[in-house]
């Protein structure tokens, strides 16, 4: 019997899950980084695209399971099904919500520590939340996918046991 999938180990090979297009799954942390110099129209916007990214990767992650050999049609729709709602709500969290969220707190941490401490001329300050969002990106993806991983298999993944295709 094969592992539960994981999304972290199978980037590779999926043209979803490799850069330019995996990109499109930061824009809304990028969003966030500029949020205190753009209207926040733009920043609504790049969470408009990295859900698209999301959409777009649990429709294609839908597809491929459509392709695999499966003992019956019910089984088949079962791990397709599966498929998508798993993509959707690692991708949701993991790519999405979390990272959004601890960007957004992140930039305004720092915008409040720098205004209480230091005095600098506003635009110097909000381009230095925005450099320190931008710069915290790299830093928070690891740990927030391997926290998602274990959500999914402390609850959703308990329901359903990813098995692979039935190879004949």
């Amino acid at each position: 019997m094969a592992e539960p999938v994981s999304f972290t180990d199978e980037k590779k090979g999926d043209p979803l899950r490799e850069p330019p297009i995996r990109y499109l799954g930061y824009a809304n942390e990028i969003g966030e980084s500029f949020r205190s110099q753009i209207h926040v129209n733009y920043v609504r916007a790049t969470y408009g695209l990295a859900t698209a990214y999301v959409i777009a990767d649990a429709i294609h992650r839908g597809g491929q399971a459509a392709k695999k050999p499966w003992p019956s049609q019910d089984v088949r729709q079962t791990k397709i099904l599966w498929e998508v709602f798993d993509t959707l709500v690692w991708q949701g969290l993991a790519s999405v919500i979390i990272p959004g969220f601890t960007i957004n707190r992140i930039c305004a941490c720092s915008n409040f520590v720098l205004t209480k401490t230091l005095r600098m001329p506003a635009h110097v300050r909000k381009w230095t939340v925005t450099l320190i969002g931008l710069s915290s990106i790299p830093f928070i993806i690891s740990p927030i996918d391997n926290a998602v991983d274990h959500f999914m298999e402390a609850t959703f993944r308990k329901y359903y046991k990813y098995e692979g295709p039935v190879l004949k």
